[in-house]
């Protein structure tokens, strides 16, 4: 199941002072000591930087304008004639604005078009409605008409934006033209537990736009570190509803990948904000997939059924994220995801065959970030490794890492915790059986700490008895 963009739940232990300030408050003050280190690590001297503010939400300069024709919308009447049908097909009847809405177009625009199907008796006033505007209805010749396209798509959403257009916005908001600074990927893995030189070599990775595998033990944060990797690009990207391409529709936006950013309220009857709405504006995505990866999810999907067709994950993640998670144990042989990405990967673009055996030319613009538990080399072969400039080992925590990330969860919990008790815990279920530390830990066994204080009636507060149940209960036969 494809997932989206996670939330910061799970491993999301701080850089922080052990005070008893909240998450809010620490947050600007541990990303101003994270960049400080930072920069002393890469230039080699102490500067002042003084505190870092929250990171500001970045804008590509790219903003759909709202086109004042059909032709400036790139549309043929017989497109909109066909979304027009459909949606009457389905609603029955509709104002000439919410059909609209519906299309995302102007209403200025479909007023004259409206007119021009009513001439052609494809559709009636069945009511009037706000000023200067009707309830609509079809006709049994526009019945007719609207049945005969819906055998071909039962598509009547947001009208397409060519292929040429997508490309354009792609361009002019591409992850190759983000290059954070040291400062906002400091704030954007504030809240996780990474020492300075982790993030130099992250932040190196991300600043180039390559491809990145991201290997270590399970449990030590791959997944979070890849998750966060979008949120130093800026906050905001503008994609189409749907694509137009060689005569046919593929639906881009997916409402389970893509976060929408909603626009501020329209006042009034006529839309001031000059936004082309067939676009939405989304945060950045962030997009996940696993073990259940296969082929056709690289490729665009038909429903013969409905006619509809489905943008591949790669196009999804355009202008964010896609992280390969688990890489190793797809259905799908890393060999033939890998064959599948080599020319993309080089190139920067993709081939896609649409329903009707065309093949276009789509952007591959996102950070590809392969996630594994598995040694790269015992994977891939040395020619896809060179396509994969950075290889970054996810290691176990220290001692120390371990400790802070304790404290710091157990107080995020609510849970009252001594710190002797890091201490405990580590020298009696770590050092005595030898067992490994991962990142992961404090904030399961905690959580279990959690729950049997809750089950027995006890203070929530963490206590030997309570570890003690917790690593029983968690390791098992680990």
């Amino acid at each position: 199941m494809l997932q989206p963009e996670m939330s910061a739940s799970g491993f999301d232990a701080a850089l922080v002072p052990s005070d008893q300030s909240s998450q809010s408050e620490r947050t600007p003050a541990i990303a101003a000591d994270a960049l400080r280190r930072a920069q002393n690590l890469l230039a080699g001297d102490d500067p002042d930087v003084g505190t870092i503010a929250t990171m500001p939400i970045e804008s590509s300069g790219f903003v759909p304008r709202s086109p004042e024709t059909l032709k400036e919308a790139r549309l043929s009447e017989r497109d909109v004639e066909s979304l027009v049908l459909k949606f009457l097909l389905n609603s029955n009847s509709a104002s000439g604005r919410r059909i609209s809405e519906q299309l995302g177009l102007p209403f200025k625009l479909m007023v004259d078009f409206l007119q021009h199907l009513k001439d052609e008796q494809l559709i009636v006033h069945r009511a009037s409605s706000s000023v200067n505007d009707y309830v609509f209805e079809l006709t049994p010749s526009g019945r007719e008409r609207a049945h005969h396209y819906a055998e071909q798509s039962t598509y009547y959403g947001a009208a397409p934006v060519t292929i040429e257009q997508y490309i354009d916005s792609v361009r002019a908001q591409s992850v190759t033209n983000q290059r954070p600074s040291i400062k906002e990927l400091c704030a954007a893995f504030a809240d996780l537990t990474l020492d300075i030189d982790m993030i130099c070599r992250l932040g190196q990775a991300i600043h180039s736009g390559s491809a990145l595998f991201l290997y270590g033990a399970p449990g030590n944060g791959k997944t979070s570190v890849a998750q966060r990797i979008t949120h130093s690009f800026g906050e905001s990207l503008w994609i189409p509803r749907a694509i137009g391409a060689s005569g046919e529709i593929v639906r881009l936006y997916d409402q389970s990948n893509h976060k929408e950013l909603p626009l501020p309220a329209n006042d009034g009857l006529v839309d001031q904000r000059g936004i082309d709405m067939r676009w939405v504006r989304i945060r950045r995505p962030t997009i996940i997939v696993g073990g259940e990866l296969s082929m056709d999810n690289l490729e665009i999907t038909n429903n013969k059924l409905t006619g509809i067709s489905e943008a591949p994950v790669q196009l999804k993640s355009n202008g964010g994220t896609l992280v390969i998670d688990d890489f190793g144990r797809q259905k799908m042989s890393t060999r033939e995801l890998l064959n599948r990405w080599i020319i993309p990967l080089e190139n920067g673009y993709d081939f896609l065959e649409m329903a009707s055996g065309r093949r276009v030319q789509v952007p591959f613009d996102q950070m590809i970030v392969f996630s594994t538990n598995l040694e790269p080399r015992d994977l891939v072969d040395e020619a896809f490794l060179r396509r994969i400039p950075y290889k970054i080992e996810m290691g176990d925590p220290t001692d120390d890492q371990y400790h802070t990330l304790f404290l710091e969860t157990a107080q995020r919990l609510g849970l009252r915790c001594s710190p002797d008790l890091a201490g405990y815990l580590l020298q009696r279920h770590y050092r005595g059986p030898n067992r490994p530390l991962r990142f992961c830990h404090p904030r399961d066994l905690l959580k279990q700490v959690e729950i049997f204080c809750s089950f027995s009636q006890q203070p929530q507060e963490v206590t030997q008895k309570a570890l003690d149940s917790a690593v029983s209960t968690y390791f098992g036969t680990l």
